[in-house]
C-alpha cells in the first residue's frame, strides 16, 4: 500500500462512515500513524440519500472527500480499496491493493441491506444504502415514467407507476413522503399525457405500526401525515417474494409493480477473518465489550453499526444509527490514546439524543428524551439538525439553498437520468449497475 514506516504505533481504520470519521478526527495529530481504508473516496451523509433518490438533492451535496477531511493531519493516510480479509494471527489487513500490518485495528464498516436470505427479492428489489444505489433508484423511477408514456398497455402502465416500499422505518417513511410530494406537485407537470392519479405509493410494514423505534405518538402522527399525502399503508403484512413484477405476501395481498425499494432491515457489513464466536450471526454484527474491543482480541476494535455492545438497556446492541456510531468513534479515539499511555479506558455510555423523521413539506416527527412533537416546528428542527450535521460549509450551503428553492418553487430539479439503470422487462436503457 506504500505506507511509510513510522516510529509511532499504526492504527488502521476500515470504513469512512460516521464512526470512522469521528474516530479519525479524535486521532488528529496524536502520536500515532493512522491509515484509513474505504472503497469510496468520500464520506456519505446517509440520512439524506432518499432526497438524492427522489431528485431533491444532487449526490455531491451529501458527499465529502475523505482526503479533504484528513489533509492537514500529520502521519495520516488514506487508501481507496475494499478490504477482503483480516489476518488476526499476523496482524495484517488483506485488501485488494495489498496487505498492511497494524498495531491496532478498528472495524467501522457500517451496515448493508438485509434481505433475510431471500435471494429473489435481493436480485429484483432496489436498496438504498449508498449514493450509487440512490442514483439507480432515481434513474429507475424516471425511466419507468418515460416508459409509461410509451406503452399502450394499461396494465403495464399501471405497473410502471406503482411503487412499493418495504419497511416502515425512517427511510421508508421519508421516501414515501418524498414520492407523494413528487406525485402531488411535479410529475403531473412533467407528464401531462399520463394520468398521475393512477400512481400508487404503497408502504408495507411487517409490524403493527410504522416508525416502531420511535414513540407511539410520533408513529401515529407520521401515519396520519402519509395517509393525507395519499400513501397507502399496509401493516402486519410481510413480503415473501418479488419476481421483478409481482409481490407476494403472507396474506392474499399482492402487488403488481416494476419498482420495489427494500428498506425492511439492515445487517453488519462483516469482513472475513474474525473468530466465529465474535459474531452475532443473524445480524452479522461483531460482539464488543464496553470499550468497543472485539471479543477475543486485544488489538482489534469495532464501532458503529457493525459493533454489537450488549447492555441491559440494549440487549441486542445499540441502534444502527448515526449517533451511536459518532459517540463510539469519539470515545474510542480517547481510549486508544489512553491505551498507548497506559491510562485506564473509559466505558462507553450511549447518550440518546432522540430520533426524528420527515414526511414532507412542513411535516415531521421528533422524539427527544423528554418531548415528542410533530408538524411544522418538528420539520424545522429536522432541517436544522441535518443541515448542521453535514460535513463542509459548501455542502451545508448547497443543501440549504436547494431546500429553500424547493420550498418556494415546490420543485425538485434533480430529475435527471445521469446514469441509466436497466430494469428487466420494462426499460430499454443501457445498464450501469453498481
Amino acid at each position: 500500500m506504500n505506507i511509510p514506516q513510522s516510529k509511532n504505533p499504526r492504527i488502521v481504520i476500515i470504513g469512512g462512515g460516521f464512526a470512522g470519521i469521528a474516530l479519525a478526527k479524535k486521532l488528529r495529530n496524536k502520536k500515532v500513524q493512522v491509515v484509513l481504508l474505504d472503497k469510496h473516496n468520500y464520506h456519505t451523509f446517509q440520512p439524506l440519500l432518499y432526497q438524492v433518490a427522489t431528485g431533491g438533492l444532487e449526490a455531491g451535496s451529501i458527499a465529502y472527500p475523505i482526503r479533504k477531511v484528513i489533509q492537514e493531519y500529520k502521519d495520516f493516510y488514506f487508501r481507496l480499496t475494499a478490504v477482503k480479509e483480516i489476518d488476526t494471527v499476523n496482524q495484517k489487513v488483506i485488501a485488494e491493493i495489498g496487505d498492511l500490518h497494524y498495531d491496532y485495528l478498528v472495524i467501522a464498516t457500517g451496515s448493508k441491506t438485509n434481505y433475510f436470505g431471500n435471494k429473489e427479492i435481493e436480485r429484483n428489489a432496489m436498496s438504498m444504502k449508498t449514493i450509487p444505489q440512490s442514483l439507480n433508484i432515481r434513474s429507475l423511477i424516471l425511466e419507468n415514467f418515460e416508459q409509461a408514456v410509451l406503452t399502450k398497455d394499461v396494465s403495464e402502465r399501471n405497473t410502471l407507476i406503482n411503487f412499493v416500499l418495504v419497511g416502515g422505518g425512517p427511510t421508508g417513511v421519508e421516501l414515501a413522503g418524498a414520492l407523494a410530494e413528487m406525485k402531488k406537485a411535479i410529475l403531473q407537470k412533467d407528464y401531462p399525457d399520463l394520468d398521475i392519479t393512477k400512481m400508487e405509493i404503497n408502504l408495507v410494514q411487517s409490524g403493527d405500526r410504522i416508525l416502531n423505534t420511535m414513540s407511539e405518538k410520533s408513529s401515529l402522527a407520521a401515519e396520519k401525515f402519509l395517509v393525507k399525502l395519499g400513501v397507502k399503508i399496509w401493516k402486519n403484512v410481510r413480503v415473501t417474494n418479488y419476481d421483478g413484477k409481482t409481490i407476494t405476501t403472507n396474506s392474499d395481498l399482492t402487488f403488481e409493480t416494476a419498482t420495489v425499494i427494500w428498506t425492511a432491515g439492515v445487517q453488519g457489513a462483516k469482513i472475513a477473518g474474525l473468530d466465529g464466536k465474535s459474531m452475532v450471526e443473524k445480524v452479522e454484527r461483531i460482539r464488543v465489550n464496553k470499550y468497543n474491543q472485539v471479543a477475543g482480541y486485544d488489538t482489534i476494535f469495532a464501532i458503529g453499526d457493525i459493533a454489537s455492545m450488549e447492555t441491559e438497556l440494549y440487549p441486542q446492541g445499540h441502534p444502527m444509527m448515526a449517533q451511536p456510531a459518532i459517540q463510539q468513534g469519539k470515545l474510542l479515539g480517547e481510549n486508544l490514546v489512553n491505551l498507548l499511555n497506559n491510562k485506564p479506558l473509559k466505558s462507553f455510555e450511549y447518550k440518546d439524543l432522540g430520533a426524528m423523521a420527515t414526511i414532507g413539506r412542513n411535516l415531521a416527527v421528533v422524539d427527544l428524551p423528554q418531548y415528542h412533537f410533530s408538524g411544522i416546528f418538528a420539520w424545522f428542527v429536522w432541517m436544522f439538525v441535518h443541515l448542521f450535521s453535514l460535513i463542509g460549509f459548501k455542502n451545508k450551503a448547497v443543501v440549504f439553498l436547494n431546500w429553500v428553492y424547493n420550498y418556494i418553487r415546490f420543485d425538485r430539479e434533480g430529475r435527471l437520468i445521469i446514469r441509466p439503470f436497466k430494469k428487466k422487462s420494462f426499460t430499454t436503457f443501457t445498464s450501469d449497475e453498481v
